[in-house]
């Protein structure tokens, strides 16, 4: 059974690039690219193993230069170049982006060392699962509403003890041509610690330059398997990463108006990302799709307004 909270995605593997048809010398070089690449991912996934046992041992400062240089490692070896647009990412804020990709998390680290908020099953995921736990992952539960309550209190307690916190706020992974609603749950931490929102718009292309590309894009029944080998095989594969100007929660009301507070933030958000992101609403069969059955409005912000 689907949970009422589990957000849907209306992208699915029509939104994926056409595999190129690939003749001689084209082929032995995509090949060899991909038997590179695979290898030196293996080197670098398996010094996680390490990482992982040592993190719980270093301090803050320590973990987060240890998790940034990894993560880079692991996008080198996957062949993704990171940009960054804007200043890194203050102690203490949420820093909340678009979510495409599982190279998404390794990305945001280029903004600052973030603890994630991420779905239970992440947890499971092989090696990527033991890494999200030791570098303070916050898992949640997305079966069990009653837990939400406490996932926003331990959210904004580490806010004001100075943590960093990345949030994927549209909750599940689109191919990166439109946003999705924004889910306000932590935004209310946000909101409760008076921790500054850090909007981050994340955009993949082809050599940093052109429309939006979804190799990377990880939506439907799409496998990691599967999503793995696209990234790995695909040349010149850049991520931008734009980091946006910091929303202060101080200036929302408090108090009975904590509701309209979190989707305040929210459409805030969505509109700081939306700005480094124009929607292309006839780039992929999910956009078109809606775009028949919906009047033509803003593509973010009207979803946003039933995003309690």
């Amino acid at each position: 059974m689907t949970s009422p909270y589990a957000p849907t995605s209306p992208c699915d593997p029509g939104c994926l690039p056409v595999p190129e048809a690939l003749r001689g010398g084209h082929r032995a070089r995509r090949l060899a690219r991909l038997t590179v690449r695979s290898l030196a991912l293996v080197v670098v996934l398996l010094a996680g193993l390490a990482v992982a046992v040592v993190l719980p041992l270093l301090g803050p400062a320590a973990r987060g230069r240890v998790q940034t240089r990894w993560t880079g490692a692991v996008l080198a070896a996957c062949g993704v170049r990171v940009r960054r647009r804007g200043p890194a990412a203050p102690p203490g804020a949420l820093v909340v982006a678009n979510h495409v990709s599982w190279l998404d998390v390794m990305a945001l680290y280029a903004v600052a060392p973030v603890r994630m908020l991420a779905k239970r099953e992440v947890r499971r995921w092989p090696l990527l699962g033991v890494m999200a736990a030791s570098a303070g992952t916050v898992f949640l539960d997305r079966d069990r509403l009653r837990t939400l309550p406490d996932a926003v209190a331990g959210l904004a307690a580490a806010l004001r003890a100075g943590a960093t916190i990345g949030v994927f706020v549209e909750g599940t992974t689109r191919c990166g041509r439109d946003l999705g609603p924004f889910r306000p749950a932590a935004f209310q931490a946000a909101h409760d610690a008076g921790a500054p929102v850090v909007p981050v718009a994340v955009r993949y292309r082809r050599r940093g330059e052109g429309p939006v590309d979804a190799t990377a894009a990880f939506v439907g029944d799409d496998t990691l398997a599967s999503s793995l080998l696209r990234v790995l095989a695909a040349r010149d594969l850049v991520v931008d990463v734009d980091v946006r100007t910091a929303l202060d929660t101080r200036a929302v009301p408090t108090g009975p108006a904590r509701a309209d507070a979190r989707r305040a933030l929210a459409r805030a958000s969505a509109a700081a990302i939306a700005a480094a992101l124009p929607a292309d609403v006839g780039g992929h069969p999910a956009a078109v799709r809606r775009a028949a059955t919906t009047p033509p409005t803003s593509p973010v912000l009207p979803e946003l307004e039933h995003a309690a």
